[in-house]
């Protein structure tokens, strides 16, 4: 057991774990806990500094404090095949009780007074049951919305209405209805025009085929007419003759 695991607790004491993907961002916390009746200063050092971001990497713990350090791994392209190399040191000291700069006590520290712990980083990608897992959390997420008896509480229309938002959709719906009636008449109209000019042009054919009708049978009948005049004349014309 080293110096420091006798001053302070490390959680997690040996790995620190990322779970990926790592497209972005992804955080773990470390914990130190200080159990002893004296302040410790501590410093948190990384072998690929570029890769990580470290809040706070150093500061203060009173005794029976503990301080929270996030561990910021930066976004890159990750190997499964790759064993990460990456470790962590988390460097102490005690300091005296009325220590105020922590500078100072890091520069008047001798080596034997340093008191390390290291931790290695662990790399993980999320397998299926953590997505399954995810997925049923999703699809459980509206239960908190449930009531008591377990049954769902279904959202107060009078509030939906209230939404400007609904109001504006209503409104929308409103002024489309009134387009389409409007619409629906302007197309009967045209249909009912349309019909009344097919009957008219029905007409205006019946009408001329009519009256050229008409001026044949008047022709045809004009004709035996004149031809009757004519014969009566010629035989009053005869008939006077004889007589006289």
């Amino acid at each position: 057991m080293s110096k420091l695991e006798q001053i302070i607790v490390i959680e997690p004491p040996y790995d620190l774990k990322f779970k990926g993907p790592f497209t972005d961002v992804v955080t773990t916390n470390l914990k130190l806990k200080n159990p002893s009746d004296r302040k410790v200063c501590f410093k948190v050092k990384t072998t690929a500094p570029r890769r990580y971001c470290v809040r706070p990497n150093s500061g203060m713990i009173e005794s029976g404090a503990t301080v929270t350090v996030s561990v910021m791994l930066q976004p890159f392209d990750y190997d499964p095949n790759e064993k990460s190399k990456h470790k962590f040191m988390v460097q102490t000291i005690f300091a005296p009780s009325t220590a105020t700069d922590m500078d100072a006590v890091w520069k008047d520290a001798t080596p034997d007074d340093f008191m390390d712990s290291k931790l290695r980083c662990v790399f993980e990608l999320p397998t299926d049951n953590n997505k399954m897992d995810d997925v049923d959390a999703t699809k459980a997420a509206p239960v908190l919305n449930s009531n008591a008896d377990g049954t769902s509480a279904p959202k107060p229309i009078s509030a939906s209405m209230d939404d400007p938002e609904m109001k504006k959709l209503m409104d929308e719906c409103k002024r489309l209805q009134y387009d389409v009636g409007k619409l629906s008449d302007e197309n009967r109209q045209l249909k009912d025009e349309g019909l009344r000019m097919r009957k008219a042009h029905r007409s205006d054919n019946i009408v001329s085929s009519t009256g050229a009708t008409m001026n044949k049978q008047h022709s045809s009948s004009y004709l035996p007419s004149l031809l009757v005049v004519i014969a009566a004349i010629f035989i009053g014309f005869f008939l006077g003759k004889f007589v006289l």
